[in-house]
């Protein structure tokens, strides 16, 4: 039997505690809900794209620019392809990696709707008899 992975950067959790995150596996990370909101998947996987382990943010390509100024690190995530995405990196290798996860973690304390979407609803599947 597969061990589970281990949350990754968990004092993440602990600090967006008194909102009561959920947490979900999601692809071999970790992915964290505030009410319906995706807020942030955690990801520190070895072998894989190691370049894109940190703190995924689930934003809006027309929150870059703001977040980038609080976040110069900040940039798209290789592994979705190239070009820019909506989902943006706080890289684990990045020197300000903790500053920065403690800053995100303020403006989701904060509310500030630059951070998390509500995922789109998936489609049941139609099952044939």
């Amino acid at each position: 039997m597969k061990k589970p992975n281990a949350i990754p950067f968990d004092f993440v959790i602990e600090q967006l505690f008194s909102l009561d995150p959920k947490i979900k596996p999601m692809f071999g990370c970790h992915g964290i809900y505030v009410g319906e909101k995706i807020m942030m998947i955690l990801r520190n996987k070895k072998g894989s794209h190691e370049d894109d382990n940190g703190i995924w943010l689930s934003t809006k390509k027309e929150h870059h620019d703001s977040l980038k100024k609080i976040f110069p690190s900040m940039r798209s995530i290789q592994v979705l392809g190239n070009g820019e995405t909506n989902w943006q990196i706080l890289p684990v290798d990045a020197d300000d990696f903790e500053e920065s996860a403690n800053k995100v973690c303020d403006l989701i304390l904060k509310n500030d709707p630059r951070i998390g979407n509500v995922p789109k609803a998936r489609k049941k599947s139609s099952k044939k008899r």
